[in-house]
């Protein structure tokens, strides 16, 4: 099998020291393994995606010799491959509209219960208030925020055949492999129970108003489209990847012949002189800014560690 890992970073902002190693330990791992090694931009959010960023991590990564496949893809290019994917899973039954603002959910956890966690890795963990009773029927509706109904997803009539390879119920637990430092078990896996999913995540949201699809729901459906094989990130995704094999399962041999779930690496942070990971408001560890002061693509290695 071939390696192909990928890329994916927003046209929203500069790319940082952090982006830079992501980028780099990719595409090293792609060439040490013969592999192929794909850019694509996470430009779902046209509110704040800028044709001049996207241009900039273009020139970044190329200056920073990292090479990739053409053509690149472009999520807000492939509404029609996200709509098949949401199509499947509202004709299952699995999927509800919602109306709530952030301020709604958080005013109906103002009182959470004892123990139950307030966040998760899709944000605040939604408490079912657009919850219907019975799955909607009908024409999906358009233009409007769509949750899956996790419940629903884990019980053995959605579940079956997408949990265990032999079929049935959903086990008790399941699991990713995960190469990197963040694997929880001997073998090298991520592991995790259904009663997680449950408690720690609750029902995400797969398409927004005014975006059409979801991140999660669109990494695992580019991911597939793509065929990548290993997925190399930062550990702050690591929870992340439990909603996304969901999505994963519930869509495998739907809108491919089968969902080849990836292997996942989940690297450590690039971090400032404080301990607080970077992000994109960061400028001063813009790599542009990098380049501007004379740094060459050797410096960055040794900044981050690779080199």
């Amino acid at each position: 099998m071939t390696f192909i890992t990928r890329f994916a970073p927003s046209p929203t902002g500069p790319l940082h020291l952090g982006h830079a190693y992501s980028a780099l330990l990719g595409h090293d791992m792609a060439q040490a393994r013969g592999g192929k090694f794909l850019l694509r931009i996470d430009d779902l959010d046209q509110s704040r995606s800028r044709a001049t960023w996207e241009e900039q991590i273009y020139e970044d990564l190329a200056w920073l010799g990292i090479s990739w496949q053409t053509p690149v893809r472009k999520q807000s290019q492939c509404q029609a491959d996200y709509d098949t994917a949401l199509d499947v899973l509202w004709r299952k039954g699995l999927l509800y509209s919602c109306t709530c603002t952030r301020r709604d959910i958080k005013e109906a956890q103002s009182a959470p219960q004892e123990g139950q966690p307030q966040l998760g890795p899709d944000g605040l963990i939604y408490p079912g208030t657009c919850r219907p009773r019975r799955s909607p029927s009908g024409p999906r509706p358009q233009d409007v925020t769509l949750r899956l109904d996790v419940h629903k997803a884990l019980t053995p009539l959605h579940a079956g055949g997408h949990f265990s390879p032999t079929g049935g119920e959903a086990p008790r637990a399941a699991c990713f492999c995960e190469t990197g430092p963040r694997a929880n078990s001997p073998a090298g896996h991520y592991t995790f129970s259904m009663q997680d999913i449950l408690k720690n995540i609750g029902d995400f949201v797969v398409a927004r108003q005014n975006m059409g699809a979801s991140y999660h729901l669109a990494v695992v459906v580019d991911d597939q489209q793509q065929g990548v094989t290993h997925v190399v990130r930062g550990a702050d995704l690591l929870e992340a990847t439990i909603i996304q094999c969901l999505i994963g399962w519930l869509l495998d041999g739907e809108i491919k012949t089968y969902w080849s779930q990836p292997t996942y690496h989940h690297h450590g942070l690039i971090r400032d002189e404080t301990g607080k990971r970077l992000a994109k408001r960061d400028d001063a560890r813009a790599i542009a800014k990098y380049r501007e002061d004379g740094a060459s693509p050797a410096d960055i290695r040794a900044l981050v560690g690779l080199d």
